[in-house]
């Protein structure tokens, strides 16, 4: 077997850091579709990864329950089922709750307990917003109760990942079941953390999830930023952070995506002192405000939630990403050949430039010179 952590850099250490694999599709119209396609992409991409992480996000998935927050809860033994149902019923009116359907396969070895609970609040809280409640209750379970996650919060989505090459996952939790307008995978290849369970991507709070390859050498700082805000980092992995920050800089300081992206992948200096002066001042507020939560290191990411997908790398590109359109839909990959193996004649495709987002709303898609194209009720027109 080839000694991928010789070829993969010139130092001869055990340390690979240029694997992993993104895969993100949106039908911005709306349109609900399996997992199937999303399966085969990723999994065309397999050797990115070693096996020890996969994963899903799928938005529109619980359209019967789409004003409950879906929990996604996994118990990894002792009480911990027992302790984290007493809390939800304290906290939560539970409409429904069952074990997620799995499906054993010999690669799987010692999965946890996965369980869903569709909740809604018993009353609004009075110094507090829902969303903001949901958060404390999950931070507070991943904290306090041992061996019990809570890994996926948002409403009508639902992240579904574990210990194992992707598409193992997807048939572990069978996937071509479901159907959603939005789907991201993710195939792991820790480089720096341990590979379990709740390490796995995407990484989600409330209906924000985040897929991404490479590394956060800002994560201490990142992290600590973040702390003072109430959230709490318990997966043991960099890309945690990324969740968090997103949710804090879009959903409670109400930045657009096009400015969230000027905070993680923020430009240079050297950059910003030939900006306008109307474009320099907003990003050096930027810069100030948030320099705690500028992310550095490679990275390519891809960030969800309901009604938008964005893609975006580091500022210097040190991580790949490419995307591609046909009518309505709007692919993201690490690689060009995952989106033709599913999608042969697209309209469009291109390599995103470092640090400039792409980004695919219900009702309108970025194509490569940056605009937003409108989408009618079938296809997508330029």
């Amino acid at each position: 077997m080839k000694d991928l952590s010789k070829t993969c850099n010139t130092w001869g250490d055990d340390k690979v850091i240029d694997a992993c694999c993104l895969f993100g599709m949106m039908d911005t119209t709306g349109r609900r579709f399996s997992g199937r396609d999303i399966t085969r992409a990723i999994g065309n991409m397999h050797d990115r990864g070693n096996g020890l992480g996969g994963g899903f996000a799928v938005y529109g998935i619980y359209p019967e329950y789409e004003d409950y927050y879906a929990l996604h809860v996994m118990y990894l033994g002792g009480s911990s089922k027992t302790e984290t149902e007493s809390f939800l019923n304290e906290r939560f009116l539970v409409a429904y709750d069952e074990e997620v359907p799995t499906f054993p396969l010999p690669t799987i070895h010692h999965p946890p307990l996965v369980w869903r609970y569709f909740v809604h609040l018993r009353e609004q809280p009075i110094d507090q917003s829902a969303d903001d409640y949901v958060v404390e209750q999950v931070m507070t379970v991943n904290t306090v109760i041992p061996n019990a996650f809570i890994f996926s919060s948002g409403k009508n989505m639902g992240v579904f990942k574990g210990v194992g090459y992707p598409e193992e996952i997807a048939a572990y939790f069978g996937l071509e079941n479901y159907e959603g307008y939005l789907w991201t995978a993710h195939g792991r290849f820790p480089t720096n953390t341990q590979g379990w369970w709740g390490g796995a991507h995407p990484f989600n709070i409330l209906d924000w999830t985040v897929v991404h390859n490479g590394e956060i050498s800002s994560y201490g700082i990142n992290r600590r930023f973040l702390e003072m805000y109430g959230y709490q980092c318990t997966m043991h992995t960099d890309t945690e952070v990324i969740a968090y920050a997103v949710d804090l800089l879009m959903r409670k300081h109400k930045l657009p995506m096009e400015i969230t992206a000027k905070v993680l992948s923020a430009p240079l200096w050297t950059e910003i002192e030939r900006m306008s002066p109307k474009e320099r001042q907003l990003v050096s507020a930027l810069r100030q405000s948030y320099g705690s939560l500028l992310m550095n290191g490679p990275f390519t990411i891809i960030i969800a939630h309901q009604g938008e997908i964005i893609g975006l790398t580091d500022r210097i590109r040190l991580r790949p990403l490419s995307a591609g359109t046909k009518g309505s839909m709007l692919y993201l990959s690490s690689e060009e050949s995952a989106i033709r193996l599913i999608c042969r004649d697209l309209d469009e495709t291109w390599t995103p430039l470092g640090g400039e987002p792409v980004i695919g709303r219900l009702g309108s898609v970025a194509g490569s010179n940056g605009r937003q194209h409108p989408v009618g009720s079938e296809v997508y027109t330029s």
